[in-house]
């Protein structure tokens, strides 16, 4: 999905962004696009300078009077920051896109603040480079943009954010700002944790087996290598949530652990071998229900893989093959071998598909294993 530059936009008036990192300057830029007069504030001159020249606003100015504030700054500070501007702007709309949304909404609730025009929001979308330097108009494309309205949110300041989502090419969900950090906790910060813990066991490992790694294991680590303090931060806000949803998992490990240890104790230990195939079914069955393209789950698609000579242009040419033998790309991954000069590119089509593709790319001269 790509952002129409064309379409006119539903957000009206000149909006505010506070913070210039990833996401504000992200949603800056897609905003921006579309026409709409845009104004940059941050604590660091040479963020929002960044920001700027990135093409996401102009500087703020005295005597701008935005219709909508979009608050992008750390989740510890985020209740404070969305106070302020309520007080300097008392006929304006407030949103924060913080990743927590109970915390920040009761400290608000507590200091008194003008709750009818503020609402909650959180874009469900991110990179592992952050800063404004990675920040990308198309960040938001396709992704959930969760609205999260409370009972003293007026209406025109619901549709104002759910507007500034659509703008941003998300896709609003209204959900109460627990059962917001409930989810999250589930989909977001609990994987966090589990890729870096499984990370942080690569620390003292042997270079030979780290060159084993596949892509499995890149796969389980892929945000491991996210902003600590940012994080830090994120799982401080969400703890009950999070802590409720790793006492889970352990006591998942924990059945699995002692399968395990029963079948090294007694290779023939009963009931061993089912609690372990069982643990991976259940995984499975979960993972299922993770929406894919077109809010298709993954598991409808099937694996093409190619051998892809490491060399300039193959990679290219594997795609063109691809789209020449009339067959649509789901999605693609590549997986590197550490001292190889090829890599395997893994094609997702639909089923129905797999075996004419295989067929058309033998036939270009593609090797196609299996």
């Amino acid at each position: 999905m790509t952002l129409d530059a064309a379409a006119p936009p539903r957000t009206t008036g000149t909006v505010r962004v506070v913070g210039t990192g990833l996401l504000g300057t992200s949603a800056a830029l897609a905003l921006s696009l579309r026409g709409v007069d845009v104004v940059l504030t941050d604590p660091s001159p040479t963020a929002v300078a960044i920001a700027r020249d990135l093409g996401a606003g102009r500087f703020a100015a005295d005597g701008d009077d935005p219709a909508l504030v979009l608050v992008a700054c750390p989740p510890d500070v985020v209740a404070d920051v969305v106070a302020d501007e309520l007080d300097r702007f008392p006929a304006a709309v407030v949103t924060d896109v913080a990743s927590v949304k109970g915390g920040p909404l009761a400290a608000l609730r507590a200091m008194g603040a003008d709750l009818s025009r503020y609402v909650g929001s959180h874009p469900m979308a991110g990179r592992e480079r952050s800063g404004a330097v990675a920040a990308r108009s198309d960040l938001f494309a396709g992704r959930p943009w969760v609205v999260a309205a409370t009972e003293d949110s007026r209406p025109v300041a619901v549709q104002a954010v759910h507007d500034l989502a659509v703008d941003c090419g998300g896709v609003p969900v209204t959900m109460a700002a627990d059962a917001h950090d409930e989810a999250v906790a589930l989909v977001s910060h609990a994987p966090q944790v589990a890729s870096s813990l499984v990370a942080a066991r690569l620390r003292e490992a042997s270079e030979p087996a780290v060159g084993l790694a596949g892509q499995g294991l890149r796969d389980v680590t892929r945000v491991a290598g996210s902003d600590p303090a940012l994080w830090a931060q994120i799982l401080a806000g969400n703890a009950g949530p999070v802590a409720g949803v790793l006492e889970a998992l352990r006591r998942d490990l924990d059945d699995v652990i002692g399968a395990l240890r029963a079948l090294a104790e007694d290779p023939a230990a009963p009931g061993a071998r089912i609690r372990l195939a069982r643990a991976i079914a259940d995984g499975g069955a979960g993972r299922d229900r993770i929406p894919g393209k077109h809010g298709s789950a993954p598991a409808l698609y099937t694996a093409v893989v190619v051998v892809v000579p490491d060399r300039p242009g193959a990679l290219g040419r594997l795609l063109t093959d691809v789209g020449e033998a009339g067959v649509n790309l789901e999605d693609l991954r590549l997986e590197h071998s550490e001292g190889q000069a090829v890599a395997l590119a893994s094609i997702d089509v639909l089923p129905a598909a797999a075996a004419p593709l295989t067929e058309a790319l033998r036939a270009r001269g593609w090797t196609v294993p299996g």
